[in-house]
């Protein structure tokens, strides 16, 4: 029995879409305002959240529901050990730790794909379809705000297996239309989209206080350089 999951899904997480699409770091950083200490951050927390969805979609990738939307080319671990590497340096993977809502997140993949592990294609969908959707922007706007060179600490949003990346979403949904599930499973499945908009806002939310944190240090050196410049102007002046 195939259900229209594709449909459900995406009707049945709108609020939640526009819900993180309004949490406070999110807004910033459509309008350009990134910082690289908060953005590597979020990358720290992003690369423990896929390396555990896509070690455990490794395991079941013979499973009968997650076998179907099962492709290597989405997996964004590599491209983030990248990013980690060039916000970090060599040593990254001592530096780089996961935050509170980052390991909560990460519980919740492990936890489901050892009760539930249907339930992990609504994890695959919230993360790699929206990655696909807006990859490109998020990359250009990254670029400008933290003036990278390309192909510098961006690597999460090239997919180089994915040749139109249009094409391949409309094949990813058609794949979930046609998942061996009931309506329960399916419902089941957008409740869990639902709590993994969640789980993003939370890692969204714990970076807010860093971000405002950084602006406010860049607004007062701001400050403090054009007030010791206007002290300078008039001291010359008398």
């Amino acid at each position: 029995m195939s259900v229209n999951l594709a449909t459900m899904l995406r009707e049945g997480t709108k609020k939640s879409h526009t819900m993180a699409e309004n949490v406070g770091f999110v807004k910033c950083f459509l309008k350009g305002v990134v910082e690289k200490k908060s953005y590597r951050k979020l990358v720290t927390s992003l690369y423990f959240v896929y390396s555990a969805m896509e070690e455990e979609m490794e395991r079941l990738k013979d499973h009968p529901v997650l076998s179907k939307i099962y492709f290597p080319e989405l997996n964004r671990k590599q491209s983030l050990e990248q990013d980690l590497h060039f916000y970090y340096g060599a040593n990254w993977r001592e530096q780089a730790k996961n935050t509170q809502a980052g390991k909560a997140y990460v519980a919740r993949i492990r936890e489901i794909a050892q009760t539930e592990p249907e339930l992990l294609v609504a994890h695959c969908y919230t993360r790699y379809l929206g990655d696909l959707s807006g990859g490109q922007i998020l990359k250009k706007i990254s670029q400008r705000a933290m003036n990278l060179t390309d192909g510098e600490g961006t690597a999460f949003y090239e997919f180089e297996g994915i040749a139109d990346e249009k094409a391949f979403k409309n094949n990813y949904r058609a794949a979930m239309d046609e998942l061996p599930i009931d309506q329960a499973t399916a419902e089941k499945i957008v409740d869990e989209a639902n709590a993994a908009f969640g789980k993003n806002m939370e890692l969204f939310q714990e970076l807010e206080g860093n971000l405002v944190k950084a602006i406010g240090v860049m607004l007062f050196n701001t400050l403090t350089r054009r007030r010791t410049r206007g002290s300078t102007e008039l001291a010359t002046a008398e």
